[in-house]
């Protein structure tokens, strides 16, 4: 048989540890606890804006008055710049030394986190990690805490961001970009918008399914993914898909989602997914499922399955994105899309190029 892809993922990605209860995030005290050795020992906080002025949704943070709050702009899709800028700014602020980076919100909170964790301790900048196993010396200490479910951030070894300047959106994808300790409290998912809730658990069904459907195999991935995406069907074809039960199946879902896809690939959405973010600003999640209502023809059983989903719940979807483009942007959003090669090799084989010509990415676009 003809090697598709390179094996990349030399070792199994070990789990972090983490918390599965609702209520969880009161145990962050006490974690935090054993890295203050001294009273001068601060944290980074770095918490989605979406609970500025709102943080008592979260509870009571552990938060000592040493500590760093940032609140992130998830309102776009986080860039490499925004990255930089944060580390420059904690250098300024002589905050450049944490015991430990918490970040607490959905998957861009969580990627950058994750990302300034690594920045603090490699020289160079956010762009310079952009790729595979780069990064060669550990983060600081950090914790992941989701309030949403689906994007799998919580147990990745990547975390994504758009180069500004080649409209690029690649992860540092290595494994000292995995969190150290996860808290994952279904409580802190019940004030997400319903839209939202849909968008964000959307895209661990559609890992796994990506993952069941591409060449490069692994017993590990594929089991995760039949788990996950049995969980993603109970939710999201049962009546309340925010019920209690419902909120713990989606954040468990979107822990072995994350895992599933650490040990595998992903295919065709995600890359459609990446043009849309990087040209057109449209979020990850959202992306995911805005490009799968052109993908009958690569997964005809989960797209029949998605749009069925999608019904059910009655979730809003933006259509005619990538209408009345100029030409420039049709070709920008082809190379942000075909510049991914690990997925498009794993979902095609190595002459994707000859199936996704500029006009079959145009096509598929205008799907959309």
């Amino acid at each position: 048989m003809t090697k598709t892809i390179d094996k990349i993922i030399k070792d199994v990605q070990e789990i972090p540890p983490y918390l599965f209860e609702a209520g969880s995030l009161r145990s962050l005290g006490a974690i935090l606890l054993q890295k203050r050795v001294t009273d001068s020992d601060y944290a980074l906080f770095l918490i989605d804006h979406y609970f500025q002025g709102h943080l008592d949704k979260l509870g009571s943070l552990p938060v000592c008055k040493q500590d760093w709050i940032h609140f992130v702009d998830t309102k776009s899709e986080p860039t490499t710049d925004d990255i930089n800028i944060l580390r420059d700014r904690l250098l300024e602020c002589d905050k450049e030394s944490p015991v430990a980076v918490i970040g607490i919100g959905g998957g861009a909170t969580m990627d950058v986190a994750k990302a300034l964790s690594n920045l603090l301790t490699n020289k160079g900048n956010a762009e310079d990690y952009q790729g595979w196993d780069l990064v060669k010396i550990p983060g600081v200490f950090k914790v992941g805490i989701p309030t949403v479910s689906g994007t799998g951030a919580e147990a990745s070894r990547t975390c994504v961001m758009i180069n500004p300047r080649n409209a690029v959106k690649l992860g540092m994808n290595s494994e000292h970009t995995v969190f150290d300790q996860l808290i994952l409290d279904p409580d802190l998912t019940r004030t997400v918008p319903s839209n939202q809730y849909f968008y964000s658990g959307m895209d661990s069904y559609i890992h796994c399914m990506e993952i069941l459907n591409g060449s490069h195999r692994s017993l590990l991935a594929d089991e995760l993914s039949v788990q996950t995406m049995k969980l993603c069907r109970e939710v999201f074809f049962d009546d309340d898909m925010k019920s209690s039960s419902n909120r713990e199946k989606l954040m468990m879902a979107s822990f072995l989602g994350g895992l599933a896809v650490a040990n595998s690939y992903v295919g065709v959405v995600h890359p459609f997914s990446a043009g849309l973010s990087a040209v057109l600003g449209v979020h990850h999640c959202m992306a995911n499922c805005i490009t799968m209502t052109a993908m009958e023809e690569f997964y005809p059983k989960e797209f029949e399955e998605f749009i069925s989903m999608i019904e059910r719940q009655k979730t809003d979807l933006p259509q005619g994105l990538c209408n009345n483009l100029d030409q420039n942007q049709y070709e920008s959003l082809y190379q942000a899309t075909i510049v991914h090669e690990k997925p498009l090799t794993n979902a095609l084989g190595s002459d994707f190029r000859n199936i996704l010509t500029k006009e079959k990415v145009k096509e598929l676009f205008l799907h959309m």
